[in-house]
């Protein structure tokens, strides 16, 4: 005889499991695809470069992250006008212009302008229509030899902390870091009230 309210033990075990199971069968298809599809990107946009505008290097946000270097969305007009490209030209030679950005130091900034500089110098640019050459053009001679870039083109790489080596003094080795940082925690929790009894001092003196 069952006692208790109990619930009647049954097994669940017709689950259709198939039905939930995930396959991947298309993916080495996808990866045919995509290379293709890139392929023809690079035929299409030639002569330009396959990775696309040149972008500034612009620092991670928060605390965290900070310390590292990445692509931005685009050039600020400032860095712009510092190296002499018109807003309305720069997306028209490949480079990205965000309108909204500000520049926050002076070592970003330069740091930005001198790669707008180095691009600038290295540019090949096609004339519109072919044997009409206007100002700021590149030569026939240039344009002869140009090949499509492909891949990241001036690559942002983060600076690498460097170390210099020294040579150990007497000095350093007779010094005691334990007995210094003791001794600078007693000064500075002491400090307030060696303040007040050097000013009751002064006020006796002054009597």
């Amino acid at each position: 005889m069952v006692k208790h309210n109990n619930v009647v033990p049954s097994s669940h075990f017709r689950k259709h499991w198939q039905n939930y199971v995930k396959t991947w069968f298309n993916q080495p298809a996808r990866k045919t695809r995509r290379r293709i599809a890139r392929q023809k990107k690079a035929v299409k946009i030639f002569p330009r470069p396959t990775a696309g505008p040149l972008r500034p290097i612009v620092r991670g946000q928060t605390l965290k992250y900070n310390m590292k270097v990445r692509p931005g969305r685009g050039f600020s007009l400032e860095e712009l006008k510092a190296a002499g490209i018109p807003k309305k030209l720069a997306p028209t030679i490949g480079i990205a212009v965000d309108h909204r950005r500000r520049n926050r130091s002076l070592e970003g900034l330069q740091a930005n302008v001198q790669r707008l500089k180095t691009y600038k110098a290295k540019l090949v640019v096609f004339p519109r229509r072919v044997r009409k050459f206007k100002n700021g053009d590149s030569t026939p001679e240039e344009l002869a030899t140009v090949t499509q870039v492909s891949g990241p083109y001036l690559p942002i790489v983060g600076e690498k902390p460097r170390v210099d080596l020294v040579k150990i003094s007497d000095e350093m080795k007779s010094f005691r870091a334990y007995d210094k940082l003791r001794i600078e925690r007693t000064n500075e929790r002491h400090v307030g009230k060696r303040a007040k009894r050097a000013a009751e001092a002064e006020k006796e003196e002054k009597k």
